[in-house]
């Protein structure tokens, strides 16, 4: 049987072992073409508070569990999806709409953070503080219990992957809940790799849904945390209801993220990293470059280059041949993009490629000529579009960068001492030097500022030790002392 054989969860949930939902059953279709490729089970309130009951009691013994044997859980678990990379690349790429490139990329980043989190059961998990009193007084850090984790659509096996390993390797239970339009490459594949590695039924759940089911997932009176990535809309009423709950929310949420292009760039390079920033993953990512500040000695170039590569760019199925850009999600997100790109124009901005469609295939677009107010420059387009502006001092453009309520990830090209001097300015949880804004790595700490989220909260043992332990202060004497009592 294949790793991911329908014939297993098609229909299904898994809360301790694959079963039918007590919710409905909803079609997995591919985007570019519309085919349904199966059905998943999506998770009722009933799955919910099975789900978590089962989580509180299996994860005692799970935490309980020498480190070696965690650790070699999450090895395991590396070498699987290393072994059924192609397999589950191509749900990615039919279930996602995402370019093969894209999707290998996710598998080896899955790998990555299942290695990267088998460290951390044998991480210190603690320090020795000095003491007033006559005796020993430590920081542990302890599980926090049992975790819920919620992912979106647009990285899907990332996005859930970097908080479920290491919430795992930390002795944790794990609720997943992933977004139902990617249910399959988003959560099925996690499920059973882990099934395939060894770890006790219970301690990871899958339970797809949409919003309301997210919400049954934070009000489970088990769940503890809560690991969030998703739109800075939905992270605002995930953190509103975690926080009503006084439970620990992980918010990684939207971006609006910036490229610096400085004087005396190399046009071409500059061009090239823009147009990946803009157009990977038809801009559905919350990384993307959605503003380019330009240099105004390069302006004119920066969009005549931009445009050209933008019409080069070949848009059409991902599984069917050789493409740069594949479909957006669903017609939702393709009319939202449309809409900011047609207001834009109307409120004063040049369109000099793309800005048309057939279906779900989006042209990638650029936009000039922008003022800061034009709404392609205030909001997260989450599609292919690359708006562009000038800027004529370095005092300026920092003042252009800091000017959005974003603040995930931000690009400087061009001289390496003027870009670290605007390093230090710019309000971002990411700063990349000569590379454009897109880029993650499983031991690198992620997260933003201002509205893209509550900081890096993924990524590294520090982080992540951070985000799914407890500290608890214990102390120790040699006896009891005499009281005044």
């Amino acid at each position: 049987m294949a790793l991911l054989d329908a014939e297993l969860w098609g229909g299904r949930i898994n809360v301790g072992g694959w079963t039918d939902s007590t919710g409905l059953v909803r079609d997995v279709v591919e985007p570019a073409t519309g085919k349904v490729l199966g059905s998943a089970g999506i998770a009722s309130r009933n799955d919910v508070l099975r789900a978590a009951t089962l989580a509180e009691d299996v994860q005692r013994d799970w935490a309980a569990t020498r480190p070696e044997e965690r650790a070699a859980v999450l090895r395991r678990a590396g070498q699987l999806w290393e072994e059924h990379a192609a397999e589950v690349q191509d749900w990615i790429v039919r279930e996602s709409g995402s370019i093969p490139p894209k999707a290998a990329l996710e598998t080896h980043l899955a790998a990555s953070e299942s290695y990267e989190a088998a460290a951390l059961p044998s991480h210190p998990h603690g320090e020795v503080l000095p003491s007033d009193e006559d005796r020993w007084s430590f920081a542990r850090r302890r599980p926090a219990g049992v975790v819920g984790v919620i992912a979106p659509f647009n990285f899907p096996l990332v996005l859930s992957i970097r908080s479920v390993a290491p919430a795992l390797a930390l002795g944790n239970a794990v609720l997943l809940k992933p977004d139902p339009r990617t249910a399959v490459c988003g959560g099925v594949a996690l499920m059973r790799i882990f099934e395939e590695a060894g770890l006790p039924a219970g301690v990871l759940s899958l339970l797809p849904g949409d919003a309301a089911v997210g919400a049954e997932v934070i009000e489970a009176p088990e769940v503890r945390t809560i690991s969030f990535t998703g739109s800075t809309a939905a992270g605002r009423k995930v953190g509103a209801l975690g926080g009503r709950l006084l439970k620990r929310v992980h918010l990684e949420l939207g971006g609006n993220s910036a490229l610096i292009v400085l004087p005396g760039s190399e046009l071409s390079k500059a061009a090239s990293a823009g147009a990946f920033g803009s157009f990977m993953h038809q801009g559905q990512i919350c990384m993307t470059t959605g503003r380019h500040f330009v240099h105004e000695s390069l302006y004119d170039d920066y969009v005549a280059e931009l445009s050209a590569k933008a019409d080069n760019l070949p848009v059409g199925d991902p599984a069917s041949g050789e493409v740069a850009l594949g479909p957006v999600i669903d017609e939702r997100q393709r009319d939202k993009i449309d809409g900011i790109v047609q207001d834009a124009v109307v409120q004063g901005g040049r369109l000099t490629a793309g800005g048309t469609f057939e279906g779900l295939f989006y042209r990638p677009t650029v936009l000039a000529d922008l003022s800061l107010e034009n709404p392609a420059f205030v909001e997260e387009i989450f599609g292919p579009v690359a708006p562009v502006t000038r800027f004529s001092s370095i005092d300026e453009v920092v003042g252009m960068v800091n000017a959005s309520e974003y603040g995930l990830s931000v690009g400087i090209v061009g001289d390496l001492g003027m870009a670290m001097k605007i390093a230090d300015r710019v309000r971002s949880g990411k700063v990349h030097l000569n590379e454009q804004t897109v880029s993650d790595e499983a031991n690198a700490p992620f997260g933003g500022v201002g509205v893209s989220g509550t900081g890096s909260r993924f990524g590294g043992a520090a982080a992540n030790i951070e985000a799914f332990t407890d500290v608890q202060w214990l102390t120790m004497r040699p006896e009891v002392p005499e009281y005044p009592f």
